[in-house]
């Protein structure tokens, strides 16, 4: 972790990963148990969230497995009381980093059941998490949620309509309910942490011949060289989580972003949201 943040920052936290078994969830999780926290592991795969749960204690960390499906609401507010129960405290942070590429094909060529999916996943899911965590958050006034979104403010990429329509929503969403919390002192934004290798990079791989080259060009890269280093994503991630970002809030932050200008930066409204492509 580079200098600036507080080393303890994240000591005795209670922070909820959903999508912890894999990908960028299982990075973030990993890296927020070195630096302290207590986190509750949440995915759909037993196998996966155990491998998690292990490489956590493994170094030293604490960490609680929970299976839960983000579309279902129940579920997330009996996995955020699990952990309340087993931490002994309510959840400080929330990343919600569950979610799913969805069919990479042409909209008229693609099931209906399988593009309204992804939307339940990686919008709604998002919802179901928010609505879980904010009325311990609101009560205390304190919390921190972050959300994955990736590419949300780039021109859209051909046979990419569900999952670029569910992450711009997600955007949105952020947006939105970052103005409806935020006088309970709790900050809700967006990270885009860049491109990393995750399934959605081999499934691209797969799906080249219905892709732009350009895309699965740097889809190929991406697998070759790892893309984005897991502890600058971290870096990003525990700004987003610390006390030092207290006063940004429904922004879309970007890996590019220097998080350490950030830190004492005074924001206009609509600087770094979906509007930010129009700078």
């Amino acid at each position: 972790m580079s200098a600036g943040l507080p080393a303890d920052e994240f000591k005795r936290k209670n922070i909820l990963v959903t999508g912890a078994g894999r990908g960028i969830g299982k990075r973030l999780a990993l890296g927020f148990a070195r630096l302290g926290g207590r986190i509750a592991l949440v995915g759909r795969s037993k196998a996966e969230i155990d491998l998690a749960h292990i490489e956590i204690e493994q170094t030293g960390g604490n960490a609680l497995r929970i299976r839960a499906d983000v579309t279902d609401p129940e579920q997330l507010t009996l996995a955020v009381d699990r952990a309340r129960v087993v931490f002994g405290g309510p959840i400080d942070v929330l990343i919600c980093a569950a979610g799913t590429p969805g069919p990479l094909n042409t909209f008229l060529q693609t099931p209906l059941r399988a593009w309204t999916e992804t939307l339940h996943i990686n919008l709604l899911g998002v919802v179901h998490s928010c609505r879980a965590v904010l009325p311990s958050m609101i009560d205390r006034r304190s919390g921190k949620i972050i959300v994955l979104a990736c590419d949300s403010d780039a021109p859209p990429n051909l046979n990419f309509s569900a999952y670029a329509t569910s992450k711009t929503a997600v955007v949105r969403f952020v947006e939105a309910l970052a103005a409806e919390v935020a006088d309970h002192n709790v900050q809700i934004n967006c990270l885009d942490p860049g491109p990393a290798y995750t399934n959605l990079t081999d499934e691209i791989i797969r799906a080249e011949s219905r892709l732009e080259p350009k895309v699965v060009s740097v889809a190929i890269e991406t697998r070759r060289t790892g893309g984005v280093a897991p502890d600058k994503q971290l870096e990003h991630a525990a700004f987003l989580a610390s006390e030092q970002s207290n006063h940004i809030t429904g922004k879309l932050i970007h890996i590019t972003d220097d998080w350490k200008k950030l830190r004492n930066a005074k924001l206009r409204p609509d600087a770094l949201t979906l509007r930010r492509m129009n700078k």
